[in-house]
């Protein structure tokens, strides 16, 4: 398996992205968030995602010199259409533009439409963060999760994501399925060969499986909670359906035709409801406290959300990024078709 370091994949991404007719600015772009998501440990969407990426420009799912545009808007309110750009560069103006209403309006809603694959929300809630406000963000995609109770797919990953800023402690971030398991998780496990936990898919007839073939099959993932409490994370990814689905106008989940990501974002300026210093300062309070409780049997730590990324993320820029041999397999491949070569690329 071999490790590159994030500025050589970096590196990979924005020329195989200019070559495929991106602008510098959004290769450049995406391909940071890629491999920031490397860098935190989620693999799933991280540099994998350029073969995707190129495949879907190729065959003009994604138009990677799209201009996003305002379609309706209010004081406190956005729709836009992303025009089938990289979902990247669409959610990082949806929320520019949340965050420019909440500093005038307290609270800052856009929706997105149009948008390819967005990859991490905490990479957007995290702007919200930046700019001293609470960050949300919801997604939907085309469907891959089951009803709790169902065989059939139906919903989407629904991922959602809040981020609140802190004083001393790291940012508090929560970017989490609404699913057992993300889909580029099983992708990233079926490329490295391997099985996945028990009660994280079901195959085409229903089955509970471990092998990430099946999911490709016909099959389906299960709702946050699995088969005994997934009708809670079947609630949520509803909710997250109606949002991102719905209220965006992207379509729901189910219907045959959809694609991309249907976007539903949220900035909150704090300072409307108390000192942002003080804010932070509580916040700092709770993950304190919450880290000195006394532990359960079998357990070193309780670690925060975003907090096993943040770790990650040191270790990986010190010790390098492992990517499997048939994901750089494939992005050698995917970058050939470009008249590049990806090994000589990282050697530069």
């Amino acid at each position: 398996m071999p490790v590159f370091t994030a500025e050589q994949l970096r590196g990979v991404g924005t020329k195989v992205f200019l070559a495929a007719g991106a602008p510098r600015e959004e290769a450049e772009w995406v391909s940071k968030l890629l491999v920031k998501a490397n860098l935190v440990g989620h693999d799933s969407h991280g540099a994998i995602r350029i073969i995707q990426y190129v495949k879907a420009i190729q065959k003009g799912d994604i138009n990677p010199d799209a201009k996003t545009e305002i379609l309706k808007e209010t004081r406190a309110s956005a729709l836009v259409n992303g025009n089938w750009g990289f979902g990247q560069v669409v959610a990082k103006k949806a929320m520019e533009i949340a965050v420019k209403k909440a500093k005038e309006n307290t609270v800052g809603t856009v929706c997105a439409f149009n948008a390819y694959h967005v990859g991490r929300l905490a990479d957007y809630t995290m702007i919200a963060v930046e700019n001293d406000m609470i960050g949300i963000a919801m997604a939907n995609s085309p469907r891959s999760v089951a009803a709790y109770g169902g065989m059939e797919p139906l919903l989407s990953t629904g991922p959602l994501s809040y981020a609140f800023p802190t004083g001393c402690e790291i940012p508090f971030v929560v970017d989490i399925a609404t699913s057992v398991v993300a889909e580029g998780k099983v992708r990233v496990t079926l490329h490295k060969g391997g099985k996945l936990p028990e009660g994280c898919i079901i195959d085409k007839n229903g089955n509970p499986s471990t092998n990430p073939a099946d999911l490709y099959d016909g099959g389906a993932l299960l709702p946050l909670g699995g088969d005994s409490f997934g009708h809670k994370g079947f609630g949520i990814g509803l909710v997250v359906e109606v949002l991102s689905g719905i209220l965006s106008m992207s379509g729901l989940s189910y219907l045959p035709n959809k694609k991309g990501n249907g976007l539903f974002f949220q900035a909150m300026d704090i300072r409307s409801f108390m000192p942002i210093e003080e804010f932070k300062k509580q916040v700092d309070a709770l993950i304190r406290k919450t880290k000195s409780l006394k532990l359960r049997p079998g357990f070193t730590e309780i670690l925060i959300p975003g907090e096993p990324e943040f770790r990650t993320e040191k270790e990986r820029l010190k010790q390098g990024i492992h990517v499997p041999d048939r994901t750089w397999e494939e992005i050698k491949a995917v970058a050939a078709t470009l008249g590049l070569n990806a090994d000589a690329i990282v050697k530069l």
